[in-house]
């Protein structure tokens, strides 16, 4: 059993509206990588994602190609500058849930959960991109056991 970590995708310009939905890239990206992890037969048990229009929309690409057991749902303190520390306190790599959010709260989170410090960088994520984390089998340490993201770099 694991965590996933999501960026939300690419998003259309904020300048007319402050709570931009995903672009027609975002769409695309995130299908994409959704139905690669569909493939894989990722298995997730919820998805939350943050109160955001474009983290929405995101966790719902996912969930129509994932299928999470117990559905979709929007969760408190998933936005960019919440409190790492106290969200991790809630985490259970039993509970295979996907969160699906924003940085730099998803970059502090995967720092946390490995390193114990959330200014520890240990990974850069991409919009869309999937990182999915779990426990050293009988230990309490986090590892970042594999990724997807859109591209290369």
């Amino acid at each position: 059993m694991a965590i996933y970590l999501i960026q939300h995708g690419r998003s259309l310009s904020g300048e007319s509206d402050p709570d931009p939905g995903l672009s027609p890239e975002g769409i695309a990206d995130t299908e994409r990588i959704a139905g690669v992890a569909a493939g894989y037969g990722v298995r997730i048990g919820l998805i939350r994602h943050s109160t955001k229009t474009r983290a929405r929309e995101t966790a719902s690409i996912f969930a129509s190609a994932l299928h999470p057991e117990r559905g979709i749902e929007e969760a408190a303190g998933l936005k960019p500058m919440d409190d790492v520390v106290s969200f991790a306190e809630n985490i259970s790599p039993e509970s295979n849930v996907m969160l699906v959010g924003h940085l730099p709260f998803m970059g502090r989170m995967a720092s946390h959960l490995v390193t114990g410090s959330a200014d520890i960088p240990v990974f850069s994520f991409q919009k869309s991109g999937i990182v999915c984390l779990d426990r050293e089998p009988g230990s309490s340490t986090w590892l970042i056991k594999w990724a997807l993201m859109p591209n290369i770099e």
